[in-house]
């Protein structure tokens, strides 16, 4: 899952969430090494000639599209949201790709979890509501595991 539930200090709980990340920095190195191979193999065979001089700007501008493209979707899934629960009170605060922080508090009492199976912007939509607000938590997690990230707020909020 990922996201976890950490406890730094007896009555407080923490709850950590970020989007999956399934190409890590090596794996990206690794995939624009073999794509630039790949795009420099069939140069061999013009190799010594003007054509290589050609084609060579178009495969070095398709390599630069396919890194831009993977770094910028890299970058904009630095998202992560941190849930403190303590005896009283409740925060999230969301930190953005471009490095904004939103916040929300609310008495722990007061926060009722929902989970939206229609009607929002993804299916299992889940929002916490409380302090006159409606806030999201864990959006781009997967179906199945914002249910899951719904059952884990139930029971923690109750206890």
């Amino acid at each position: 899952m990922p996201y976890e539930w950490s406890s730094a200090a007896i009555p407080d709980d923490t709850l950590t969430l970020w989007p999956h990340q399934s190409l890590q920095p090596r794996g990206f190195a690794l995939f624009i090494g073999a794509t630039a191979t790949l795009f420099l193999l069939p140069l061999l065979a013009v190799l010594g000639s003007v054509v290589l001089w050609l084609l060579l700007p178009f495969l070095l501008i398709a390599l630069a599209g396919v890194w831009f493209a993977i770094h910028r979707n890299r970058r904009a899934a630095q998202i992560s949201e941190v849930l403190t629960l303590t005896e009283t009170h409740a925060h999230l605060m969301r930190r953005n790709p471009r490095g904004d922080v939103l916040e929300w508090d609310c008495n722990r009492h007061w926060v009722v979890p929902e989970l939206h199976i229609i009607g929002g912007p993804v299916a299992n939509y889940v929002t916490l509501r409380g302090n006159g607000r409606k806030v999201e938590i864990g959006a781009f997690l997967s179906e199945e595991e914002r249910v899951a990230l719904y059952d884990d707020l139930m029971r923690a909020l109750r206890s």
